[in-house]
């Protein structure tokens, strides 16, 4: 897994509509940004993904479930751990070579390894096949280890439920995936409530912030999985991620990755809302920043979140080798990468939902959060026709840890009168709205992360159309390139070419 780990992020990063490779990065890089990378490219090796799913085939193969202690079987922890990483390995594989051969025995001699033996899997088929296989052990507890080196063992798994839940998502099954994401949220002995992490303007001014997203954001109360990498080269395999989206001296601080222009734009676009109390009337009012103030930083103006994941400063140097221009990616992290976080998982549910039928549940997971006290801001009709898959337990969820996502850098847009439904004609026109709003969440939310491509493929899917992914990625520099789009409306540009 550590071996995927980086290029997992890269390339669920690079390749989308807001991030942008710099001069200085790598003709690999270079060439995975621009959707011309070949079988020699660096970061196109599809049997390093089959190495894992060979490990976990050989172990599901000769694991020896009928092996006991006291009524228990021995490894079935175990194994619905290892089942759950084949599957999560399969899905990447497939989001990124479209289709791929499908291998379930371990292989163990060479003649057996040519591709050519095995049918070719579709993505759906990939999805198809695993929702089947994994939904036995939906409720087998996973092993214990306790604290290795500075990790959980618990964080090193890939829930079962959440997994599922992606599955059904990727696979347009959305009542089970909507089920999945919220059985796994609202489980009463682990619930997981959004939070209440937030940065925001701590006066009218708009001169000075309040920050307890960033250090959150990445912390242990909201990554649920991720790869740990060794802190330093003498003890094992490294995360490079930080020589590419930050200044090192191992890079001369030419980072080789940033944020791009569309990302730019559509965080400024966001309206923040700030509650305060009017001098005249002495009531709650709202305001909204004015759009000719004058930021140190322009990353500030609209939505706050860009301003913490990406931080750029000017570091005067004599020398002509070093950039003195210094970013620093706040989400990257020396020591893992994070795979599963609690806040994409309310952003995928809100999707779920949403193609259920119930936009303005969906939209309310993005403006209040759900809940029970906020029940009353939901259309009861819908409410009511959703049911429990909208429910969470009163008494693990309510406002005081729940808020919608968008006020992570928003402000207060449960306030926000323009941040709505408004002026759709019928029930599809408004899951459509809802679901651009939650596409551009996902990219305010996840920026960095390495899902953003991912989930414009996977929208584009929900859609029916490739030109969605196309539009989206051929404004990436802030304009649109005609050549780009034509390139991306052929599905078959988004993936990489198998070796």
């Amino acid at each position: 897994m550590q071996i995927i780990a980086d290029r997992t992020v890269l390339l669920g990063e690079v390749r989308s509509d807001i991030a942008s490779v710099t001069p200085q990065a790598s003709s690999d890089l270079k060439s995975i940004a621009d959707f011309t990378a070949n079988a020699s490219n660096k970061y196109n090796n599809a049997r390093d993904y089959y190495a894992i799913i060979q490990n976990c085939n050989y172990f599901i193969a000769k694991a020896d479930l009928s092996l006991k202690k006291r009524g228990d079987s021995i490894f079935v922890k175990e194994y619905a751990a290892i089942k759950a990483f084949r599957a999560w390995t399969y899905l990447q594989l497939a989001i990124n070579y479209g289709t791929v051969p499908f291998v379930t025995k371990p292989i163990l001699v060479e003649k057996d390894a040519n591709p050519q033996y095995y049918e070719p899997y579709t993505i759906q088929q990939i999805c198809e096949y695993f929702i089947k296989d994994l939904s036995p052990y939906i409720n087998t507890p996973y092993p214990n280890y306790g604290a290795i080196g500075s990790f959980s063992s618990r964080n090193l798994y890939i829930p079962i439920r959440i997994l599922l839940g992606d599955l059904c998502l990727w696979s347009g099954k959305y009542p089970e995936a909507a089920k999945y994401y919220h059985d796994y949220l609202n489980d009463l002995n682990s619930p997981h409530p959004v939070g209440n992490y937030k940065v925001e303007w701590a006066d009218v001014q708009f001169q000075h912030i309040n920050d307890n997203y960033t250090s959150q954001a990445t912390g242990t109360n909201e990554v649920l999985t991720y790869i740990p990498m060794a802190s330093s080269k003498h003890e094992g395999l490294m995360t490079k991620l930080d020589d590419i989206f930050t200044s090192t001296s191992d890079n001369n601080y030419f980072y080789q990755a940033t944020r791009s222009k569309a990302y730019d734009q559509l965080s400024s676009r966001q309206l923040y809302t700030l509650i305060y109390i009017n001098a005249d009337t002495q009531l709650p009012d709202t305001i909204h920043p004015s759009e000719d103030i004058v930021y140190d930083d322009e990353s500030l103006r609209g939505d706050l979140r860009l301003s913490r994941n990406y931080q750029l400063t000017f570091q005067g140097t004599s020398s002509t080798t070093q950039n003195a221009y210094r970013q620093s990616m706040k989400k990257i992290k020396a020591d893992r990468v994070p795979l599963y976080r609690i806040t994409p998982i309310y952003l995928r549910y809100a999707e779920a939902i949403n193609r259920c039928g119930y936009p303005a549940c969906a939209f309310a997971v993005l403006k209040y959060g759900l809940c029970d006290d906020n029940a009353h801001y939901l259309d009861s009709l819908e409410y009511h026709q959703a049911g429990e898959i909208v429910r969470f337990n009163k008494n693990n969820f309510t406002r005081n840890n729940t808020i919608g996502i968008h006020a992570r850098g928003c402000g207060r847009c449960d306030a926000d009168t323009l941040y709505a439904i408004n002026g759709c004609a019928s029930k599809a026109d408004s899951i459509e709205y809802v679901e651009n709003l939650i596409a551009d969440e996902l990219a305010l939310e996840t920026a960095g992360e390495g899902s953003r491509f991912y989930d414009l493929i996977r929208i584009s899917f929900h859609k029916g159309t490739a030109t969605y992914l196309a539009d989206k990625i051929a404004r990436r520099n802030g304009v649109f390139d005609q050549k780009f789009f034509e390139h991306l409306s052929n599905q078959a540009n988004w993936y990489l070419p198998l070796e």
